[in-house]
């Protein structure tokens, strides 16, 4: 690989953006492609397939094999609240290689002992989440049921590229939280990004089936193109 390629590669994986390194299999030659300039690109069906699933591997076209080597960032859940579906949630969402950060000012419930070997922020996340980050990588999860808490995060993520935005509440919650977004500022389209009530309609009871439920629509938000059809 020519030094020229690695650096640039280097510098997408510190700036948290997706690419890929084609190879002509034939002549070894390779070539970087960002994921802003995958949807232009002669291999763009393939590319984009490829970043879907965030998976390398080989790829014809017109009678020429390419390797695809997919470089994409590690998925960041940021879940805001400290509490019993959380407590479900971090485990399994570790199980699927994702990257769980728990937030809530509340130290009575953002303790270590409750969530062991999951980073926890005692702290507001107007004031945390901008050292956290939130970009296209990142889905955030709102689960206080407490507008001062809740609110502030889900502007910042409206405010962000985060693929996924759910927020955990009754229809008649939503709508009273979709009146305090409208007044701040927000457009119906803005808010129609909120998946709420959160997660997949499962039937969902207890605390780990809450949390199953939700880890399937990040997931099926994250995959969506790869879902199948009903």
């Amino acid at each position: 690989m020519r030094l020229s390629l690695l650096s640039d590669l280097n510098a997408e994986r510190a700036a948290r953006r997706a690419a890929i390194l084609v190879t002509d299999v034939e002549s070894g030659e390779q070539r970087l492609v960002r994921e802003e300039e995958a949807g232009s690109d002669p291999l763009a069906q393939e590319l984009l397939g490829a970043l879907r699933q965030g998976k390398s591997g080989f790829v014809e076209r017109d009678g020429r094999r390419s390797f695809l080597t997919v470089q994409a960032p590690p998925v960041k859940v940021i879940v805001i609240g400290a509490v019993h579906i959380s407590q479900a949630l971090a485990p399994m969402a570790k199980g699927l290689d994702l990257d769980v950060t728990i937030v809530d000012p509340r130290t009575a419930f953002a303790t270590p002992e409750r969530f062991p070997d999951v980073p926890v922020v005692a702290e507001w996340p107007d004031i945390v989440l901008p050292d956290l980050g939130i970009d296209r990588y990142t889905a955030l999860v709102a689960l206080t049921h407490d507008p001062k808490i809740d609110n502030p995060a889900l502007t910042a993520a409206l405010r962000s590229e985060s693929f996924y935005i759910g927020a955990l509440g009754s229809r008649k919650t939503h709508e009273r939280r979709v009146q305090r977004l409208t007044t701040s500022g927000f457009t119906e389209a803005d808010i129609a990004r909120i998946h709420a009530p959160i997660g997949l309609d499962i039937g969902a009871v207890s605390p780990a089936e809450i949390a199953v439920s939700i880890l399937a629509e990040i997931v099926a938000s994250l995959r969506k193109d790869r879902r199948r059809s009903t």
